[in-house]
């Protein structure tokens, strides 16, 4: 009796497992999985495998960068290889976020209608003109170490770190609203699972780093560490809580710095 007890909860558990890996992956990027039911338990472990969406990117970019090394490709179809690949593993959805808290950000209203603009699928001129800059300066640092073949690694594990980083926040910021997405991942989540997660994936993800160049992985480090707290006082400040959208911003943002870093270590380390 008890092992047949034993046995169904551990399958139980697995079963969890599979459908939040399967939940994580679909939600988050184009790569196929099997369909799964969103409920609270197949959505209770999704954001531990978030960050495994990111590995997948980073390898997927490696192998970009390895091919575009092979034919002796030049860096500007190298760079753009680097920027859009993660755009169509991804679908958009984490730019589609930035690009609607620009909107929201730019707008200076009160808390309510900042929300407001963020669920409002029309894209406005604050929208337009940062995807711009941020497209713009990812292509430009991309071309900058494309033919460095050691900040590759820096680069390719800052998907992981950004990613572990935006799973920390949504299971740990008050949420803006008590509806839409992000709030249901967030009440579904085993919360303290998920930070544990997250912290294992972005220790990770620094040690990688630190193999090529340890002043590089500190300086990554330190930058997240800063961007993490000015991200939460600008959510609390300007939106009281967070949303699906700034997740999707926070993501964004930590990937260009992370960007930054492979692109100028050469230059300064």
């Amino acid at each position: 009796m008890w092992g047949a007890a034993f046995f169904e909860r551990r399958g139980a558990v697995v079963r969890e497992l599979l459908g939040g890996l399967a939940t994580a992956f679909t939600m988050y990027s184009v790569l196929p999985m099997p369909q799964v039911q969103w409920k609270k338990s197949t959505m209770k472990y999704a954001m531990c495998f978030f960050p495994l969406v990111g590995g997948c990117i980073g390898a997927a970019v490696w192998g970009w960068l390895q091919l575009c090394r092979h034919l002796t490709l030049g860096a500007m179809l190298t760079a753009g290889g680097v920027v859009l690949l993660p755009l169509l593993l991804t679908g958009g959805i984490h730019l589609d976020g930035f690009i609607d808290s620009c909107d929201a950000l730019g707008s200076h209203l009160e808390k309510q209608r900042k929300l407001e603009i963020l669920k409002d699928p029309h894209v406005g001129a604050f929208g337009v003109i940062y995807c711009g800059v941020l497209l713009l300066a990812s292509y430009a640092l991309a071309g900058q170490f494309a033919a460095d073949t050691r900040w590759w690694v820096v680069l390719c594990a800052g998907f992981v770190l950004s990613r572990s980083m935006s799973a920390a926040a949504v299971v740990s910021f008050p949420m803006a609203k008590k509806e839409g997405l992000v709030y249901l991942f967030s009440d579904s989540a085993e919360k303290n699972t998920v930070r544990a997660t997250s912290f294992l994936y972005a220790l990770l993800a620094l040690l990688t780093m630190a193999a090529v160049n340890w002043r590089a992985a500190a300086i990554a480090a330190a930058g997240c560490v800063v961007l993490f707290w000015l991200f939460w006082r600008m959510c609390m400040r300007e939106f009281g809580g967070l949303s699906g959208d700034l997740a999707g911003f926070l993501l964004c943002v930590t990937e260009l710095w992370l960007l930054a870093v492979a692109a100028l270590a050469g230059c300064f380390l």
